[in-house]
């Protein structure tokens, strides 16, 4: 069971505490900036105190925000702690006045380099190791956010994170096996889709977006967009016919009304056979407090569904998901 918060999360805490911060800035680029998304609805669900925002690296340099001085916090992550513009918005921010945490796997990183304070956090890519996804990115940005509301809020939601924290892994792991059969279904039902959408909002919608530009797009070439619940009412609903394929995600935060919205218009005019909805609430989420449920849920949707990426790249005989065409292949970009 976890009880405290990871050392490196209370020094860099310490240093926030010394400081007046109003204001905090989630900063990544590409899957590390899905996770910020959910990290600024529990801020903005939770956080009397402080404002936030979720910037691209490099959107955020160019449009250089007037919020951004001493009473600011930026939270940065890179995986590899090599994203160019992850690097610059570091500099960026403390060239203003602004304190630093990066989150990233390697502590000697340019971004690691960059910034005053570093987290680090676990990630089974690099090593094939599975992980207690308490300590991924995900779950460590939560342990962050948690731990400054505790400062700035004068509200204490550690003790509760850390709890539902410890029974993450194992939801995760029920889910593996909840959807397995549901996943060889669809991988055969999706292995010609020249177009996968995916659909979410509120706390889920980072792990829609990473999934589609990420995944779909940059690991098995398909076409995709990340479309929220609400705003697929305002334009993308048109592209919806017996043949549209989707991937849907209904959670437990306080936008699941939008995603069922969506999911009963998909239902209604599309083909479920070509709908791929996982509903939070079919979930086993034994030992994790409902508190934290809705925030807790993009990490058990997006681990899962890596399962359904590698059943359908071995349908469309694209086995190795790390093939790139262009990425840190071309120097320029």
């Amino acid at each position: 069971m976890k009880t405290e918060l990871n050392a490196d999360i209370t020094n860099a805490l310490e240093a926030v505490a010394s400081r007046e911060v109003r204001h905090v800035f989630l900063i990544a680029c590409g899957g590390s900036l899905s996770i910020m998304h959910p990290g600024k609805y529990f801020l903005d669900r939770r956080s009397s105190a402080l404002t936030s925002d979720v910037y691209n690296g490099d959107e955020f340099v160019t449009r250089d925000p007037r919020k951004l001085d001493d009473k600011a916090l930026v939270i940065l992550c890179s995986q590899t702690g090599t994203t160019k513009e992850t690097v610059r918005a570091a500099k960026h921010a403390r060239e203003k006045g602004a304190l630093t945490i990066a989150m990233t796997l390697d502590p000697q990183s340019p971004l690691a380099d960059a910034a005053e304070h570093v987290v680090g956090y676990q990630a089974s890519y690099t090593t094939g190791i599975p992980i207690d996804a308490a300590e991924s990115n995900y779950g460590v940005l939560y342990m962050i956010l948690a731990g400054l509301l505790r400062q700035t809020d004068t509200i204490d939601l550690v003790p509760t994170l850390l709890s539902s924290l410890s029974h993450l892994q194992p939801a995760i792991d029920k889910a593996h096996v909840q959807y397995a059969d549901l996943f060889d279904t669809y991988a055969e039902q999706f292995k010609d889709a020249p177009v996968i959408y995916t659909m979410a909002s509120g706390a889920n919608y980072g792990a829609a977006y990473s999934f589609a530009i990420c995944v779909f797009m940059e690991m098995l070439w398909i076409n995709s967009q990340a479309i929220h619940a609400n705003e697929f009412f305002h334009g993308p609903f048109e592209v919806v016919d017996k043949n549209a394929k989707f991937v849907a995600l209904i959670g437990l935060d306080e936008t699941r009304g939008l995603e069922e919205r969506g999911r009963e218009f998909l239902y209604r005019f599309g083909s479920q056979e070509n709908i791929l909805a996982l509903d939070a609430k079919d979930l086993d989420l034994t030992g994790i407090d409902d508190a934290f449920k809705g925030f807790l849920i993009p990490l058990i949707f997006f681990d899962a569904l890596w399962k359904f990426a590698y059943k359908l790249a071995a349908k469309r005989d694209k086995v190795m998901l790390e093939d790139r065409r262009y990425m840190k292949k071309i120097s320029d970009y």
